[in-house]
């Protein structure tokens, strides 16, 4: 081989390996920037199509919320169910178990409604002494608070609360004011309860069958995903509101705090919202304590509100609704924030079920959730 072939070689070895960078001229588009644009118009497409669903939601918004409120009775009422449906009729195991869920909630409201009846008054005196040694401790004490600014805060909570309790009562009095529409959602829930527990498998594969031969595997895996964590969610965060009310109520008890029966109340609603509910409950009893014990007991609820907050979100939560809500606790309180600004406090009750849902069927479709009856992936430490 001679000279010229070697510089040859050589020539076209050093060319291959240092590629020349392109030079745009006048009509190209950089690579990165037409990948970002297929993105852009792709998410925009997406959210498009979210807003467009969300529209038709929202005109036949007491449909959507009887047919909600279905599946959450539904999953509440499928174990017992599943349990007597091998010894009855699948319509007697519904029925039955409908009217024993009826008689325990009702016996639970009846409670309810007699415990506030009797103690209300006392309570929002207790609540109001208390707020206003608050006050007085926050003007005449280190912090040298304004008083203007004080009153400007509980004002606009109450405002808050006020604008809530008018959309409910708007949309209880409003959207379903006439006969018919209230007529119309109410036979929606009852008919959706029992038929979602009488025949869910008939119901979910004529929705499967609707979609595209290649896609049914897929969407019914995602379905029995969806159901298992959403299912799991509303079970679970019963579970966990009864053990927080048990829990609050055995404290106050203990400590001497009055009205502790219908604080324990409030903090079983409170706690229906998740991480945060029952600590800002709990600290209601602070308040009454601090009225009517003094600072030493409103400290020590205080500390009993800290140590619920552990108890329901380090311990609770893990232990009883498991995989059913496996979001990071930041993750949770940011969606709370979101889903309370952009609904009110339906909003903050729906946003994590809904939220946890939609995030259990996109670790399935990219592979990090088995299908419902599969063995788990592998997966490193970390990613779920």
């Amino acid at each position: 081989m001679d000279e010229t072939t070697v510089g040859s070689a050589e020539a076209q070895s050093t060319t291959s390996a240092i590629r020349p960078i392109a030079v745009l001229t006048g009509g190209e588009v950089p690579h990165g920037l037409q990948s970002a644009a297929g993105v852009a118009w792709r998410v925009l497409l997406l959210l498009s199509c979210v807003v467009v669903i969300g529209a038709i939601f929202g005109a036949i918004t007491p449909v959507v919320i009887a047919l909600f409120m279905a599946l959450v009775v539904t999953a509440l009422a499928q174990p017992m169910v599943s349990r007597l449906r091998p010894h009855m009729p699948a319509a007697v195991a519904v029925i039955l178990t409908l009217l024993v869920m009826a008689v325990v909630i009702f016996a639970i409201f009846g409670f309810v409604v007699r415990a506030i009846i009797g103690e209300m008054p006392q309570l929002m005196e207790q609540l109001q002494s208390g707020f206003k040694e608050i006050e007085n401790w926050l003007v005449t004490g280190p912090l040298k608070i304004d008083i203007a600014t004080i009153h400007a805060f509980p004002e606009s909570i109450t405002t808050w609360l006020k604008d809530q309790a008018g959309t409910i009562a708007s949309f209880a009095l409003g959207e379903v004011s006439s006969a018919f529409l209230l007529i119309t959602a109410a036979s929606v829930f009852f008919f959706g309860v029992f038929f979602f527990l009488h025949s869910p498998d008939r119901i979910w594969a004529w929705v499967v069958s609707w979609m595209p031969q290649r896609s049914r595997t897929i969407v019914d895996n995602s379905g029995g995903v969806a159901w298992g964590t959403m299912s799991g969610y509303v079970r679970g965060i019963i579970l966990v509101a009864l053990a927080d009310a048990f829990f609050v109520f055995i404290g106050l008890a203990i400590l001497g705090i009055p009205l502790a029966p219908v604080l324990a109340v409030v903090v079983f609603f409170g706690a229906l919202i998740p991480i945060i509910g029952a600590p800002i409950a709990t600290l209601l009893a602070a308040v009454v304590a601090l009225a009517t014990e003094g600072p030493i007991k409103a400290l020590l609820v205080v500390a009993l509100t800290v140590l619920v907050g552990s108890l329901d979100g380090d311990i609770l939560q893990p232990l009883i609704m498991g995989a059913a809500v496996s979001l990071h606790p930041l993750a949770i309180v940011t969606i709370l924030a979101i889903g309370t600004m952009a609904g009110g406090l339906l909003g903050a009750l729906v946003c994590v079920p809904l939220a946890a849902t939609i995030y259990a069927i996109a670790k399935y479709l990219t592979g990090r959730m088995p299908a419902p009856g599969e063995p788990p992936p592998d997966t490193e430490l970390g990613t779920t």
